[in-house]
């Protein structure tokens, strides 16, 4: 399959002036992909803090460095809010891991392992998941590398960027295709699988 590349923009944010500049822009939208990094532990008894949450529109993906300005109030406020949707995979790991930085209550999410059940898709990886629905592959090469490093290598912000931006697009195919009908669910031996009508 083909592999999945992110075309919009990507942009990196450190300090909390340009987190609040950034999380004013993301209010305006009703809908954000959400996803976060955790700098991989190879110890046992090793654990870090999310490093990174991205927050991805359809056209621009912010890459918040929680790791330099830690979870700041205009983030919370942004995850707190009933008025956009949020949309992730794994989404409540993902918030319980946040959640050791600052205590919030999140609100208005979609979890999409289980929104993609309403249409036979049996998957839970964001990789296979994206993979039924528009046939391309998302590269998980950057997996784990270092989300803690002073700058983010280049291919880091891409992988990281396709993650948060590629929750939003799954969402907005599975409502266009509630919103058209055109798509048969079809039992095979080992799962039930969407397919797009032709």
């Amino acid at each position: 399959m083909p592999r999945v590349g992110f075309t919009g923009s990507i942009r990196v944010v450190e300090t909390p002036q340009d987190i609040e500049r950034a999380v004013a822009y993301l209010r305006t939208f009703p809908a954000l992909g959400i996803d976060t990094e955790t700098r991989p532990s190879f110890k046992r008894g090793q654990n870090y803090q999310v490093a990174l949450l991205q927050v991805a529109t359809d056209d621009v993906c912010y890459l918040i460095r929680l790791c330099k300005s830690g979870l700041t109030l205009p983030v919370i406020q942004l995850l707190e809010s009933p008025d956009i949707l949020k949309i992730g995979l794994s989404l409540r790991d993902d918030f319980m891991m946040l959640q050791k930085r600052s205590p919030f209550q999140p609100r208005h999410y979609v979890e999409l392992q289980e929104h993609a059940c309403a249409f036979g898709i049996q998957e839970k990886s964001l990789q296979k998941i994206y993979a039924i629905l528009f046939g391309q592959k998302i590269s998980k090469a950057q997996r784990l590398s270092n989300w803690e490093a002073d700058t983010l290598s280049h291919p880091q912000q891409e992988y990281a960027a396709i993650d948060a931006w590629a929750c939003l697009h799954i969402y907005h195919k599975l409502e266009e295709l509630r919103r058209t009908g055109d798509f048969t669910i079809q039992k095979t031996n080992k799962e039930e699988i969407c397919t797009e009508s032709i």
